[in-house]
């Protein structure tokens, strides 16, 4: 939502400086009685009638250089946690936020295996044979 023109700002106030009512002001120029009376209270209180800048919410806690820093990691050693990753990094940022910036820079999780590979039977789960099931019992 855009902030209110100045020109509206102005005749609104105009219109309250002539003395009409708040309720009757936000009535004819379609506005809410409350921004009318915070209009007035900053001129008031700050001397402008400006919009308040938007805020663009949080600041990142990972700059670019960390965003950089953390890639090289990444090559380095590619099946590192990303609690390991944070502290090789140095910040104090949740690991959900490592996680994040990761999936931003298009890297994926990488699972190195525990185990070597059984050479003896397969381990997905599926029963080994011609498919079919048998019973024993």
């Amino acid at each position: 939502m855009e902030a209110y023109s100045m020109d509206l700002r102005r005749r609104v106030l105009v219109a309250c400086d002539a003395g009409e009512r708040t309720k009757d002001v936000a009535a004819r120029f379609d506005v809410s009685s409350s921004w009318v009376r915070r209009l007035k209270q900053r001129r008031r209180e700050w001397g402008t009638i400006e919009p308040l800048p938007r805020n663009s919410g949080r600041k990142p806690l990972l700059t670019p250089a960390h965003r950089v820093r953390l890639r090289a990691l990444v090559d380095e050693q590619p099946d590192a946690t990303l609690a390991e990753l944070r502290e090789r990094l140095g910040v104090s940022v949740d690991v959900s936020t490592i996680c994040r910036a990761l999936q931003a820079l298009g890297l994926t999780l990488k699972k190195s295996p525990c185990t070597p590979a059984s050479r003896i039977e397969p381990t997905s789960g599926r029963p080994a044979g011609d498919g079919t099931s048998s019973s024993l019992g």
